[in-house]
């Protein structure tokens, strides 16, 4: 204990704070309250004065949106929660820094999706803009539908003559109708299972086929020479 009292005892103790500097400490801290007041009374002074506003445009019956001007992020804030309070939309439009904005709309006047892409793009509403989307809008929905219309009318086509009568008047009646038949699809062949059309022997079952039928090949060619020689004679 007495070793630690040593050293303690041997450790430089901090620089006193002279008056002076006590002064300018409890200085600074007053201002920096002062300015905290001032600008938490200027923000309520502000937001007074948003919902005189926000009350006015809901009072006006003519008015279905209205405008602010661009302004900082605190402030957007105050008008989001006024407008949430007051049952009113609001949206942001414009560029941080920039011309960031917000506009409001009455319930009942609630902007289209086609309205807020157009003011998210930084063009201006109007009814000849919101008309001719419209009429964009219908023109796409009647390709659509003749597009459709056109491939049910290519799957459902029907030829208007067969073969046998579009060619009968070059090769005949009779001969058209017989390639008619030749080139018909022959439909029992689409249901035979794809496992039966495959060669199923084995390799020495295939060789064995093979030299039977041509031992009984040349057996009959044998036979055919022997009696060509005794029709001669």
């Amino acid at each position: 204990m007495d070793l630690l009292g040593s050293i303690l005892n041997s450790m430089d103790k901090p620089p006193a704070v002279s008056d002076k500097q006590k002064a300018l400490m409890k200085k600074q801290k007053e201002e920096y309250q002062k300015h905290q007041k001032a600008e938490a009374e200027r923000l309520k002074v502000f937001r007074e004065k948003v919902e005189a506003k926000i009350n006015k445009f809901l009072q006006d019956d003519n008015a279905k949106e209205y405008k602010f001007p661009p302004m900082d992020q605190i402030h957007r804030s105050i008008i989001h929660d006024v407008a949430e309070v007051a049952n009113v939309w609001a949206y942001s439009f414009g560029e941080e820094g920039v011309d960031r904005h917000i506009m409001i709309f009455k319930r009942e006047h609630a902007p289209s999706e086609d309205q807020l892409n157009t003011l998210r793009k930084g063009e201006e509403w109007n009814e000849e803009i919101a008309k001719r989307l419209v009429e964009e809008r219908e023109r796409q929905a009647k390709e659509e539908i003749e597009a459709a219309k056109s491939k049910k009318r290519k799957d459902n086509f029907v030829p208007n003559s067969y073969y046998k009568d579009k060619y009968q008047h070059l090769i005949g009646k009779e001969a058209a109708l017989e390639a008619a038949r030749k080139t018909e699809a022959n439909s029992s062949y689409g249901c035979v299972p794809s496992e039966n059309k495959k060669d199923q022997r084995s390799i020495e079952q295939t060789l064995a086929d093979i030299r039977a039928k041509k031992r009984k090949l040349e057996a009959s060619t044998e036979i055919s020479d022997c009696k060509d020689k005794s029709a001669k004679q």
